[in-house]
């Protein structure tokens, strides 16, 4: 049984925490979800800590799904929980009229981070956020309304940022989008002159996470910084879920050795305790946006001094713990680990592929998944779908995550495909 459990949840038992759950979720949260849920197993958390989770029942499960991206610190670190316990006793939201020591600190301490340039941020509240401010800034800098993503991309689902995500499940029911939006073949690039020509920028993941880890060529992102010069489109990047660490790099841009015009992050921003946002920009770019006006784009919660104590936190343990070249080492292991699975069972597994701790197990045919992620929850190892292809399961530790651990879930992912192989056959 989990510790303070009831001084937390009341003095339920297991069962009746979790049939009270499923029946708020049912009324009052999400009813399709809350279905869904319960017929893949999914039970109550309860308890976070590192690169594991607890239930009501008191199991504990390795966290591979990692909150898509923003665990890289893994689950309550303490240096970030400090920070934000000690800022609580000070002042926890910014009331605006005033100047805010930490979001200076913040901005400055993200601008040392940033590749080139870059050095002027705003922050918010969501990952979706900043590719709103994203697209706003480059309107405004450029006087020009079109704006190009990537097909199978993943943005966000505000009604900007889901104009250039590029997939039409999501966008078909909310048309029309914004006006002057369009997606194209993403890693492409022969046709990113033709593509740019008249826009106002390019927004692009350095890996398509959400779309299938979908990893480009080296050099793609270079070609996109070549192409945005000529045309004079802004080149973001989006590196909500890629950035500060996740794909063995601080920045994932950094892999092709690139200063995008814009980096917008989010997730694993303050190491997963406080929801945070932010986009930064080159002096150059964002003046000719929002020099002129300095409310031009505003947020009330962004750059609270909650979020701001977490991210600065965040960052720090990021850097002194060499977090990203540890993904990088991580990595290889799960990513080799996966391979060998692919290889024991190509009937099941089409393809691995991934850039640090990202990596997506490519199935060969989408009904797997739903034997694979359940038989794997069951075995203590929590994993996810890519929200834009459902036959690729997505892996994504904490940065924290040990050798043992790798190979704990990579134990359990075999298990997963080779139940799913015996129960469905080849398909």
């Amino acid at each position: 049984m989990i510790e303070e459990r009831d001084d937390l949840y009341g003095a339920a038992s297991p069962q009746e925490l979790a049939a009270e759950t499923y029946e708020n979720y049912k009324r009052f949260v999400n009813p399709p979800l809350a279905r869904v849920m319960k017929l893949s197993g999914s039970p109550v958390e309860v308890r976070a800590e590192g690169a594991t989770i607890w239930d009501q029942t008191g199991k504990a499960y390795l966290d591979f799904a990692g909150g898509y991206g923003v665990f890289t610190l893994g689950h309550r670190h303490p240096r970030v929980v400090e920070a934000v316990r000690n800022q609580l006793d000070l002042i926890s939201l910014s009331g605006k009229t005033m100047f805010n020591v930490l979001l200076g600190r913040a901005s400055r301490r993200l601008a040392e981070l940033a590749p080139g340039d870059l050095e002027i941020s705003f922050w918010c509240n969501s990952g979706t956020e900043a590719i709103e401010g994203a697209i706003k800034l480059a309107r405004a800098a450029t006087g020009r309304a079109k704006i190009v993503g990537t097909v199978d991309a993943y943005h966000g689902k505000t009604l900007g940022a889901l104009s250039v995500s590029g997939r039409e499940t999501f966008q078909s029911p909310f048309r029309p989008l914004l006006a002057d939006s369009v997606c194209i073949p993403y890693g492409e690039a022969s046709i990113l002159d033709e593509a740019l020509a008249g826009a106002a920028a390019f927004i692009v993941e350095p890996v398509q996470g959400e779309g299938g880890v979908n990893v480009p060529s080296p050099g793609y992102l270079r070609a996109v910084r070549e192409a945005c010069d000529r045309s004079g489109a802004i080149f973001v990047a989006d590196e909500v879920q890629t950035g500060l660490g996740r794909c063995g790099y601080r920045f994932a841009c950094n892999r092709d050795d690139v200063v995008p015009d814009v980096i917008t992050l989010a997730k694993g921003l303050s190491g997963g305790v406080v929801p945070v946002g932010a986009f930064i920009a080159r002096p150059s770019v964002w003046h000719r946006a929002f020099g002129h006006a300095p409310l031009l784009h505003t947020s009330t919660f962004g750059g609270g001094e909650l979020a701001c104590a977490a991210a600065l936190a965040a960052m720090d343990v990021l850097e002194d713990e060499g977090l990203a070249d540890l993904a990088r080492v991580r990595g290889e292991q799960l990513l080799g680990g996966a391979r060998a699975i692919a290889g024991e069972f190509p009937k099941v597994v089409r393809e691995v592929r991934g850039l640090g701790l990202l990596v997506g197990v490519e199935l060969t045919h989408e009904g797997y998944g739903g034997w694979i992620i359940p038989e794997m929850l069951k075995a203590g190892v929590t994993a996810a779908w890519t929200l834009n292809q459902q036959r690729v399961i997505r892996l994504e530790p904490p940065l924290v995550v040990s050798e043992n651990e790798i190979d704990r879930a990579l134990q359990a992912l075999r298990g997963g495909v080779a139940t799913a192989l015996v129960k469905l056959g080849p398909l």
